[in-house]
């Protein structure tokens, strides 16, 4: 009778902890894509999408941490990106942000692989209006578009984060084409 109890117990306990897993998966819409964010996250409103994003170019999917201090974002964005153009794209993305982004400080630069997709990573650290930020942003060809993620996190809160966003990132998983 012990024994069955104990049993009963740990099957409880093994679905209790998938659930939680599970709870951290996220499907874009209309995309196929889909990530394991860290514990705690959830989507963000349309509302809150446009107050932290208030543009025209504000990403479509957003998850972020109950604060909204650490955020990703991901959006398909129409342009095409063939995928024989990422090393001429991602000096594009280097001269562009170096321009335009007050204070950046590049932290990596790269072509990546993950899970057999070539991606642009890209590592920085920057001025917000009211903090400094810590951005990593991939971007990659999918379904003739410019699939684009953004793990942001403030500067001061990236440390503690860190570990978590990129195993975060590197489940990506793209679906089917």
């Amino acid at each position: 009778m012990k024994s069955r109890l104990i049993q009963l117990t740990l099957v409880a306990a093994s679905a209790l902890l998938a659930t939680v897993a599970s709870a951290a998966t996220f499907t874009i819409p209309d995309t196929g894509v889909s990530f394991d964010a860290p514990a705690g996250f959830t989507q963000l409103t349309a509302e809150e999408i446009g107050n932290k994003y208030p543009s025209s170019r504000a990403p479509t999917f957003v998850v972020g941490n109950p604060r909204r201090t650490t955020t990703i974002a991901a959006d398909l964005k129409p342009t095409e990106l063939p995928k024989d153009k990422l090393a001429e794209v991602q000096a594009s993305f280097e001269k562009v942000f170096d321009r335009i982004i007050p204070g950046i400080e590049w932290k990596e630069r790269k072509l990546m692989d993950l899970q057999g997709q070539q991606w642009i990573f890209l590592e920085m650290t920057s001025r917000a209006v009211d903090t400094d930020i810590h951005n990593i942003m991939l971007v990659t060809p999918h379904k003739g578009k410019m699939l684009v993620f953004n793990f942001n996190s403030t500067k001061g809160e990236f440390p503690a984060v860190e570990k978590d966003l990129r195993k975060s990132l590197q489940t990506i998983s793209l679906g089917s084409p």
